[in-house]
């Protein structure tokens, strides 16, 4: 029988991996075969950059965590070493960051994740990790803005040289 101080460590392992869950904007779950110390080491500090946290967990732990947030669904992606990547402020950067990380290692793949409560396939990850940054899509925006006001300007322009070589 399992000694009651390390069910007790456990049972708190849970809770609190279960309230930053709740928390979360974003939760994924990758699959860290292959990949070195020194890799991991690259990829923890992109992520502390995009304030987003890597750990290793065991399965069961992160199981029963999902459990305590009624997420389910997840049981497919838990089986073999699974890292947890954890982001409370923004679902996208860390998303890219891993996304660009898989480009770079073959080996360490995107098993699945939840991104504000939905629980959410890799496919489905990755394409949103494709996607532009949120700062590119508004200066997109402010550039496509931009042309329109300046056709405009010249249109108005060539209304009043017409004008006035009307009036001459």
């Amino acid at each position: 029988m399992a000694n009651e101080k390390i069910i007790a460590q456990k049972s708190a392992e849970v809770e609190a991996l279960a309230e930053k869950i709740k928390s979360a904007k974003l939760v994924l779950l990758t699959d860290y075969r292959g990949i070195t110390v020194s890799d991991v080491t690259g990829l923890r500090t992109s992520l502390r950059n995009v304030n987003a946290e890597y750990k290793v967990i065991k399965n069961n732990i992160t199981r029963r965590a999902l459990q305590a947030c009624e997420i389910e669904g997840f049981d497919q992606y838990l089986i073999g070493p699974t890292a947890v990547i954890i982001s409370n402020e923004d679902y996208l950067e860390p998303s890219k960051a891993v996304y660009e990380y898989t480009k770079k290692n073959e080996e360490y793949k995107i098993k699945g994740g939840i991104i504000d409560g939905k629980v959410m396939t890799a496919e489905e990850i990755i394409t949103l990790a494709k996607l532009p940054s949120r700062e590119t899509l508004i200066s997109m925006l402010a550039g496509a803005l931009l042309g329109n006001i300046s056709k405009i300007a010249v249109a108005i322009d060539q209304v009043r040289i017409k004008k006035e070589e009307a009036n001459a």
